[in-house]
């Protein structure tokens, strides 16, 4: 069973599970808004009452062997720690996600408190849960719309200026990566806790001379444009768990931002 089969991550997923064999069962749902214009505690809510939902049903059936959780690096980063590099040991702060009025911050919240409570009660009834936390994921995508990943991490190239805060230092995984990531925790036996996926980190500087460089058929923003652009830095997040249980990524920036573009330009957004 994978949740949301119309999504950016569970398509490729899905995709992906059928090519190695499996039989896949989905749910579809219309396509996310990040809760704008939603308090906060109706998207908090709604987040952690389906999974819940979700994992009681997976409690229930007797038949389900584990269960691979979608978390998000929004749930890691966000704190006060201020270390450079963060692993599965941290968490974001809900109070300083709040303090710090930062860009669709219910989304960050309920992402935060939905994977604990997913935690607490696979624990306590005894439900072999592991989650998968990836940074923006970026490369091709089979859904209809554009993936809010995918527009952000491709705002230097759409010009979309509002975005800009959001990349000062920005970490990323392939979406093959993930689909793969998360299949790998599946079916390895020592799976246990919370795994980091992401597999590149580069910073507003380093975005805008890359783009630049490969690109050059778009006006890439330069470095003295950027100069005054403000935002949340946020910190590095390690795979080295992912990694020391066997896991290995296959693509890098190029190929990210290659399979993203050639994407968008097929659908008409570039």
């Amino acid at each position: 069973m994978s949740i949301g089969g119309t999504g950016f991550l569970a398509s490729w997923l899905i995709m992906k599970l059928l090519e190695q064999g499996y039989s896949v069962n989905t749910t579809v749902r219309p396509h996310p808004d990040f809760g704008n214009g939603e308090a906060e505690g109706v998207v908090i809510q709604g987040a952690a009452d389906g999974a819940l939902g979700i994992l009681k049903a997976c409690l229930n059936s007797k038949t389900v062997k584990r269960v691979v959780y979608t978390s998000s690096a929004s749930a890691v980063a966000f704190n006060d720690s201020g270390v450079e590099m963060m692993d599965e040991s941290y968490w974001s702060n809900v109070d300083y996600i709040r303090a710090s009025n930062l860009p669709i911050g219910s989304y960050f919240i309920s992402k935060t408190l939905t994977e604990k409570r997913a935690l607490e009660f696979a624990e306590k009834h005894g439900l072999d849960l592991v989650t998968l936390i990836p940074t923006y994921i970026l490369g091709p995508f089979i859904c209809p719309k554009m993936p809010a990943s995918v527009h952000t991490s491709l705002a230097m190239v759409l010009g979309d200026q509002e975005q800009y805060e959001l990349l000062i230092n920005t970490s990323m995984v392939h979406i093959d990566d993930v689909a793969r990531a998360h299949i790998f925790l599946l079916e390895y036996p020592e799976a246990k806790g919370r795994y980091i996926c992401s597999s590149d980190i580069i910073t507003i500087e380093e975005m805008s001379k890359f783009l630049s460089a490969k690109y050059p058929e778009y006006s890439i923003p330069t470095l003295e444009y950027l100069k005054d652009v403000e935002g949340f830095k946020i910190p590095g997040v390690s795979s080295k768990k992912l990694l020391d249980s066997g896991f290995k990524f296959r693509y890098g920036l190029d190929e990210m931002f290659d399979g993203a573009i050639q994407c968008c330009k097929e659908k008409g957004f570039l």
